[in-house]
């Protein structure tokens, strides 16, 4: 059974770094496109960034220029550094994975198989 694993949440206070990962197993990562998502409270989930097979990287607009996505084939895992973190960025984060290209990778319905996530918080 496909899996996909985050982890790197936590708490954190505004303007600062977590890096959260996505492990997958029983499949490679690098054959599929990897998306990171976030759902905060009372809102629908949004796409954050998303990185193709082929490595074509795309960001959500309000993370540009603050999260990073990368891909390391050999770990079979996807990370999402995000710095200058703000309390509008708390939320649950996942990852999924899906045969998406890079027009459509930060739409949740492009994508098969999701993590379980994990929870981000911004906060003083």
């Amino acid at each position: 059974q496909v899996q996909l694993v985050e982890s790197g949440g936590g708490l954190v206070q505004p303007g600062g770094s977590l890096s959260l990962s996505c492990a997958a197993s029983r499949f490679r990562l690098d054959y599929y496109g990897i998306g990171w998502f976030r759902q905060a409270p009372g809102k629908e989930r949004e796409g954050v960034s998303c990185i193709t097979m082929v490595g074509t990287t795309v960001y959500a607009d309000s993370v540009k220029g603050r999260f990073t996505i990368s891909r390391d084939n050999a770990k079979n895992t996807v990370y999402l550094q995000m710095n200058g973190l703000q309390p509008e960025d708390t939320a649950v984060y996942y990852c999924a994975s899906g045969n998406v290209a890079w027009k459509t990778c930060l739409a949740p319905g492009r994508y098969d198989y999701w993590g379980q996530g994990t929870q981000v918080t911004v906060s003083l």
